[in-house]
């Protein structure tokens, strides 16, 4: 027996994956400062789901073009206006919008020049990529080079569309 979402106990036959509750509270969460004055703050990573925040300064890249094989990713945007380019096409989406990219759809994001910008990105299924964003971050700071990412593509389901392996 299981419980629903509006609290009624179910006999239903669906398959489910028990899980622990994850609870991140924000003191606990780690953050990845980027030169841009954001960076990204760790929240869930592996399982069912995986999120993160990200916080962009004015103008500020959030990812370069790329794709998931095998995970959809959900942005929702907090603050400011983020320009997504969604495998080719160009949307503006500002505070309160929310964007979902299936898998295999190359996009990449970024804040636009009038402010910074904050989102929540969630991927799932999950794949453990804390230190993919731990690298960017050294990445970004030019403590490592973007090339030191391009044989983890696989790794960390990101799969780069303009750079080869």
């Amino acid at each position: 027996m299981t419980m629903t979402a509006d609290g009624k106990r179910s006999t239903g036959t669906a398959t489910s994956v028990a899980v622990a509750a994850v609870v991140v509270r924000a003191e606990d969460a780690e953050h990845v400062p980027l030169p841009h004055g954001g960076g990204f703050t760790l929240l869930t990573d592996g399982g069912p789901l995986g999120a993160n925040r990200l916080a962009l300064g004015p103008g500020a890249a959030g990812a370069r073009p790329h794709f998931h094989s095998h995970s959809a990713e959900l942005f929702h945007v907090l603050a400011g206006t983020v320009e997504f380019r969604l495998d080719g096409a160009v949307e503006t989406v500002g505070a309160g919008g929310t964007v979902l990219v299936p898998p295999g759809l190359p996009h990449a994001f970024g804040a636009t020049a009038d402010g910074p910008a904050e989102l929540l990105a969630v991927l799932g299924p999950a794949v453990e990529r804390f230190e993919y964003f731990r690298t960017l971050g050294r990445v970004q700071h030019g403590l490592q080079s973007f090339d030191d990412l391009l044989p983890e593509q696989d790794r960390y389901d990101v799969h780069f569309v303009d750079r080869a392996r």
